[in-house]
């Protein structure tokens, strides 16, 4: 039994890290439903379980790190064992190693040895201290993002013919169900900017009417006169809106 093995999952979202349990998910390559079946979750979360499978179902693999690059940079990690995040973080840092190979070149990097790995000595060093002597990295591109897994062994040379097969399927649906809970994200927030646009702007007009009855003035000489308050005391349009309805004029502001 391998030391990294159902010891929980560590995911970092942004620049801050967080810690959540790593929980038994689908297999993937039967397209089970479940958490990673499905576009509702996260893709934090379904980088959670595309490690939990990989560190499960992959020969000779004892942990797994998964890596979801957005914009050139990792926006979120997810790993099996909390140490692994840290064979990550130097590779990002020095700018080279299994990971980045497999992100620039677009084929699986894999190390067979740290004991003996001359190309990458600040990763091979670091894999070493944790006790990983080989690893294997595959990335899958989706647009503009990418997903990259890699995997651990704690012996030389587990990581075989065998283990690409496995985690080339593994890479690419889980890439796939990233890019798909990505979109989603990004369409909820589109929805939430639209509501929100449209409940400030109902303010607007709200204020707008109350100012039209109480200064006798057009729609526009009352949003310019918003506009001139918001600016006077550095205020949202939508915040002296609302002040202007609680007080039904301006009042509330302090005018006259």
């Amino acid at each position: 039994m391998t030391p990294w093995k159902g010891s929980g999952a560590t995911i970092r979202a942004g620049p801050r890290a967080r810690l959540e349990d790593a929980t038994s998910g689908p297999d993937l390559t039967q397209g089970s439903p479940g958490p990673l079946g499905t576009v509702e979750t996260s893709a934090p979360r379904s980088l959670n379980q595309l490690v939990a499978q990989a560190a499960r179902q992959v020969p000779g693999c004892s942990g797994a790190a998964a890596v979801l690059w957005r914009e050139g940079e990792p926006a979120a990690v997810a790993a099996s064992h909390p140490s692994l995040p840290e064979l990550i973080d130097v590779q990002v840092r020095c700018g080279r190693g299994p990971l980045v190979d497999a992100l620039s070149g677009g084929e699986p990097a894999g190390c067979p040895d740290t004991l003996d790995e001359p190309r990458w000595p600040e990763y091979a060093s670091t894999a070493l201290r944790q006790g990983v002597r080989c690893s294997l990295s595959l990335a899958h591109w989706s647009g503009a993002d990418a997903v990259c897994l890699s995997l651990f062994g704690a012996r030389p040379r587990t990581l075989g013919p065998e283990s690409v097969a496995a985690a080339e399927r593994l890479v690419a649906f889980g890439g796939a169900v990233v890019g798909m809970a990505s979109e989603t994200g990004e369409a909820r927030r589109a929805v939430r900017q639209l509501r929100d646009a449209a409940e400030s702007r109902a303010v607007v007009d709200q204020a707008k009417g109350v100012l039209m009855h109480a200064l006798g003035c057009s729609a526009e000489e009352a949003l310019q006169r918003m506009r001139q308050v918001s600016q006077a005391r550095n205020l949202k349009v939508t915040e002296v809106a609302t002040r202007i309805i609680d007080s039904r004029g301006l009042d509330g502001l302090g005018e006259p």
